[in-house]
């Protein structure tokens, strides 16, 4: 997440007046809509880390899934359409983003909550897989705390998926996910993205 903004995505109230766009793209096969805007993260385009995490993620049917800082919802509502009888939860402490979410939701006919949340703050659930795209730009204390909060909030045998540019911050990111689960695998890689996953174990 490298997009430089004049008010950081990563803020609860945008201030800025909302302008609002939509993302018309296939993924995962499927056609989806979605309604973006000023004030979020990559407004005009699926950018290529979220588009291979949603592409890429391991996840299966039944799944209980938490697409963590989701934006507008890219990830959780994509998967969420195609993967089936999964359980999604998307959150953002970014308002604007969560009022997006709730929009593309209906608009793509996803069953689905999101939630307004700073990190884990409103989030009770235990899930079988997080997603997250961190958002670099805020500083690397904050997705650090992402990752060692995330495993408190998955099941055993869940996982954590990351995906972040190996060469600007991801291989950081990616030892902080082995020092905290005291493991990690590389899932899928490109255009310089890696997905990371790092397991929750009973040991």
């Amino acid at each position: 997440m490298v997009r430089n903004n004049a008010e950081h995505y990563y803020t609860k109230n945008p201030t800025s007046k909302l302008k609002p766009r939509e993302i018309k793209v296939i993924l995962r096969g499927e056609d989806f809509i979605f309604h973006t805007g000023s004030g979020i993260f990559s407004p005009d385009r699926v950018d290529k880390g979220t588009k291979l995490l949603i592409e890429k993620a391991e996840v299966k049917s039944g799944d209980s899934i938490l697409d963590l800082g989701c934006g507008y919802g890219a990830v959780g509502i994509s998967i969420g359409k195609t993967v089936p009888k999964t359980k999604i939860i998307l959150s953002d402490i970014n308002e604007r983003a969560v009022l997006l979410t709730n929009k593309n939701l209906k608009a793509n006919q996803v069953k689905g909550k999101a939630r307004s949340s700073d990190c884990f703050e409103n989030i009770k659930d235990k899930f079988d897989v997080i997603l997250l795209n961190p958002p670099q730009t805020a500083g690397k204390k904050l997705c650090f705390k992402m990752i060692e909060e995330s495993k408190q909030f998955l099941k055993n045998g869940g996982n954590l998926q990351l995906v972040a540019r190996h060469q600007k911050g991801g291989k950081t990111l990616s030892q902080k996910m082995e020092e905290v689960f005291d493991n990690i695998r590389v899932v899928s890689r490109g255009s310089g993205y890696r997905i990371y996953l790092s397991e929750k174990r009973n040991n």
